[in-house]
């Protein structure tokens, strides 16, 4: 019996492992996860050479930038109901724009999870060499 390859994938790796990396072991597979932790770090952070020859340092730089994402977008769903009223907008937008940051700290959980998931990997393909 063949199993379906997004099957095989996230029993590999894991639900949370982004579609954008490769599997671990595969060909080029570092290299695509260091270009999806580059997307994720702002751009003068992903140019430094010690992040990319390092995708561990990338890694970890990007969970760092993720946690205070999640934290950004948490303060500003607290204090949206109280602050936005202040600011002339109207009910309707403040609605729209507390369901865009819940949806935001979810995806961004998503996200962390995800980096959570390759720097693992990173660790344990540095480790068996």
């Amino acid at each position: 019996m063949t199993m379906p390859l997004t099957s095989t994938i996230a029993t590999r790796t894991g639900p949370d492992w982004p579609c954008q990396v490769k599997i671990p072991g595969s060909y080029d597979w570092e290299r695509s996860a260091v270009k999806w932790l580059r997307e994720l770090v702002p751009t003068r952070y992903a140019g430094y050479p010690t992040l990319i020859r390092h995708p561990i340092l990338l890694a970890r730089h990007a969970h760092i930038q993720v946690q205070h994402e999640i934290r950004v977008a948490r303060t500003a769903l607290q204090t949206a109901r109280a602050d936005l009223p202040g600011l002339g907008l109207s009910e309707s937008v403040i609605e729209h724009t507390i369901k865009m940051y819940a949806a935001e700290v979810l995806q961004l959980q998503h996200i962390a999870r995800s980096i959570r998931e390759v720097t693992q990997a990173l660790i344990d393909t540095h480790a068996a060499r």
